[in-house]
C-alpha cells in the first residue's frame, strides 16, 4: 500500500456512505479503562472522519492481545514493534500510521525511596515485566541485563500499569516499561518512580490494517489519522496518548526490529 498521504475531502467521498463495522484493537500495556478513556475518543474521531463504524477493542492481557492478532480479530491494531514483525507475517497486518518524530525505548523503573540507580543494582532481584514479548519494557531491558551479566529472575504481571503499580507499593525493586506509557500516569504514581536505565531507541508501535480491508478503507483510515495534528480535538485527542501525532508508515520502517532476530513468538 502507498504511503503517501491521500486528500481527506476525496476519501471522505467515497467513503462516507459505506455502513462497514471495524474493530480498532490496542495493546493492553495499561487498564482497559485507562485504555479506553485515552483511546476511545480518539476511536470516535475517526468514525466521524471515514464515516466508517469503528469500535475500540482490547484484551484482558498481552498474550491474548498476541492471540487474537493471530486468529486476525482486529480489523485495525495498535501493536508493539515486534508485535508487528510477528503478525505481518502470521496474519498480514500491514502498517498505515506510526507516531511521528518519536523512537521508542524501554525504561527500567526504581522507586525513588530505594538504593537501585542502575543496573548493576538490580543483581540477583526478581524484577516485574509486563510479558515476555513486550518489545521496549521486557525484550530490550532483559537483553540490557543480560549484556550487563547481571543474573535475576522476571515476574510477568500483565500491563505496564501493573508492572508501576508493583514497583511504586514495594512488591519488586524495579520493573520495566516505557517513557509513554510511564509519563500518562496518575501523578500519585508517578511521583514514587524514577527510570533508573533507557534502551537504544528503535521504531515505535505500529498502526496496522488486516488484509480483508480494502485499500480505499486504509487510506480513509491512514489520512484520518495523519491529520489529527490538525485540530484543537485531534490534538488534544493525541496529547492523552502523549503523542505528538501520526505519520504515513510502510512496512520496512521495522526492519530494525526485525534485525534484532527476535524469536519469542516463533
Amino acid at each position: 500500500m502507498r504511503t503517501t498521504t491521500l486528500s481527506l475531502s476525496t476519501l471522505l467521498l467515497s467513503t462516507a456512505t459505506l455502513a462497514d463495522t471495524l474493530t480498532f484493537g490496542v495493546v493492553p500495556q495499561q487498564s482497559a479503562s485507562r485504555l479506553a478513556k485515552q483511546w476511545g475518543p480518539l476511536v470516535d474521531t475517526l468514525k466521524e472522519q471515514t464515516g466508517y463504524e469503528i469500535t475500540f477493542s482490547t484484551a484482558p492481557n498481552i498474550p491474548e492481545f498476541e492471540k487474537r492478532l493471530s486468529e486476525g480479530e482486529y480489523d485495525l491494531a495498535y501493536m508493539n514493534p515486534y508485535h508487528y514483525t510477528v503478525f505481518s507475517q502470521v496474519s498480514g497486518y500491514r502498517a498505515i500510521a506510526k507516531a511521528k518524530d518519536k523512537r521508542i525505548k524501554g525504561i527500567i523503573v526504581a522507586r525513588k525511596s530505594n538504593d537501585y540507580q542502575s543496573l548493576e543494582d538490580l543483581q540477583g532481584q526478581t524484577l516485574a515485566f509486563p510479558s515476555p514479548a513486550a518489545f521496549a519494557a521486557t525484550v530490550l531491558t532483559q537483553s540490557d541485563l543480560k549484556n550487563a551479566d547481571v543474573e535475576f529472575e522476571s515476574d510477568y504481571v500483565s500491563s505496564h500499569d501493573s508492572v508501576y503499580l508493583s514497583v511504586a507499593k514495594g512488591f519488586y525493586p524495579a520493573g520495566g516499561g516505557v517513557m509513554r506509557t510511564f509519563n500518562t500516569l496518575p501523578d500519585v504514581v508517578k511521583s514514587q518512580l524514577e527510570p533508573i536505565w533507557i534502551t537504544k531507541p528503535y521504531t515505535p508501535h505500529a498502526i496496522a490494517y488486516h488484509p480483508r480491508l480494502r485499500n480505499d478503507q486504509a487510506n480513509a483510515i491512514q489520512a484520518a489519522l495523519v491529520s489529527l495534528q490538525n485540530t484543537s480535538q485531534g490534538g488534544q485527542q493525541l496529547k492523552s496518548l502523549n503523542i505528538k501525532g501520526f505519520e504515513p508508515a510502510s512496512d520496512s520502517d521495522w526492519d530494525d526490529v526485525r534485525a534484532l532476530n527476535i524469536k519469542i513468538l516463533e
